[in-house]
């Protein structure tokens, strides 16, 4: 679920972070770069690790910032195809569930990957599962176990500025995730954790 990534830079550090330690501006910059921010193929960056080499600063003739060439190693989020993970139901729909982590919130179960016997009640937008006789309750806000089917990476393509007339009417914006992840819980000891104490 975590990895450490190389990743090499130029970093700027402008007169008002002179104050600080330069390692500490330099890992303030970084973090404030790359610090959750998707990066495609890479995963969700978190925080600096630690930084294994930094060029002498060269100061810019006009601006007065200070550049400095940086390796680092940045602790990302990306976990692994077959890798079971723990997160709490964000939202339920007749297509699935959204799930989320206290940081990633772009987890989607199909409704093809719940268990066996498992039905949507629309009247609660919530998903039951059949289980022998017993129901059981996909409750909102609840933990549960699912694995990572795949990762789907998507990258907004640069697009021309449309010149914009009187008849023009603003159309609503989708948001698209640059990364999310696609898994499964129709497996056993998947699903709320509750069930499996």
């Amino acid at each position: 679920m975590w990895i450490l990534t190389k990743i090499a830079d130029l970093v700027q550090l402008k007169p008002q972070d002179f104050h600080k330690p330069s390692l500490e501006a330099i890992e303030d910059k970084i973090n404030e770069k790359y610090a959750n921010k998707v990066i495609p193929k890479i995963g969700l960056c978190i925080c600096v690790w630690d930084i294994t080499d930094a060029s002498e600063g060269l100061i810019g003739q006009y601006d007065g910032y200070v550049n400095i060439n940086v390796e680092f190693h940045m602790v990302v989020f990306r976990p692994h195809r077959g890798e079971v993970i723990q997160a709490r139901i964000k939202e339920q729909t007749l297509q699935g569930m959204r799930l989320c982590t206290p940081f990633f919130n772009d987890i989607w179960i199909p409704s093809t990957e719940l268990p066996e016997d498992t039905e949507f009640v629309e009247a609660e937008n919530v998903w039951v599962w059949n289980s022998e006789g017993t129901r059981l309750y996909f409750d909102n806000h609840e933990t549960v176990r699912f694995m990572v089917l795949e990762e789907k990476w998507y990258t907004q393509p640069p697009t021309k500025p449309k010149e914009s007339t009187d008849s023009d009417v603003p159309t609503k914006i989708t948001y698209q995730a640059p990364y999310s992840i696609i898994g499964t819980m129709a497996a056993s000891g998947l699903g709320l954790t509750l069930w499996w104490e």
